[in-house]
């Protein structure tokens, strides 16, 4: 099979730019899975440089090979990185499994949290997602107790599925269906 090269299509939003990510993004990846408040929900510890240069990869390696991926998410005005989300296929050694269902993620600078930035960047990557022929559902997993996370994925069209179990603990699995085109 012959592989395409695609990148990350540029999304705007009034306040945002998705873009692909570039090795530039590393540093601000780092300070970003050094916050408690990013990972405090997600893996219960700071990733180390050498975990987060693997996740700059897989990123970009989304692009190429599934045709979808995760997006750095910028300031429009200011041109900082404020955090990353999109779809992947994480192969989550999680039961039952998502199979080729792209699973919705987000993280992002805990100093932009309560502006509304994580329901505007998801609802233009959803509006993406949307509009190709790749999956007529998504997936997101969240830790049961992410209140925040929830709403922002409520938003988007997500309902609670069902609690699964998930790196020994319980989590909260949520589906969105694409709606119809009107």
């Amino acid at each position: 099979m012959a592989l395409t090269v695609q990148f990350a299509p540029q999304l705007v939003t009034d306040r945002l730019l998705l873009r692909g990510h570039w090795l530039d993004d590393f540093d601000a990846m780092v300070t970003l899975w050094q916050h408690e408040t990013t990972y405090r929900f997600i893996s219960g510890r700071a990733s180390t440089p050498m975990e987060t240069w693997s996740r700059l990869h897989r990123y970009v390696g989304h692009w190429q090979l599934l045709g979808f991926g995760y997006w750095a998410v910028e300031d429009r005005r200011t041109g900082a990185y404020l955090g990353e989300l999109g779809f992947a296929d994480f192969h989550r050694d999680i039961d039952p499994p998502f199979g080729k269902t792209p699973e919705a993620g987000w993280v992002l600078d805990p100093k932009v949290h309560g502006q509304g930035l994580a329901t505007e960047a998801l609802a233009a990557a959803h509006g993406w997602l949307d509009a190709q022929t790749i999956s007529e559902r998504t997936v997101c997993i969240l830790h049961p107790d992410h209140a925040i996370s929830r709403r922002v994925a409520e938003k988007q069209g997500y309902a609670f599925v069902r609690t699964a179990r998930y790196m020994d603990g319980p989590t909260t699995v949520m589906e969105r269906i694409k709606p119809p085109v009107a």
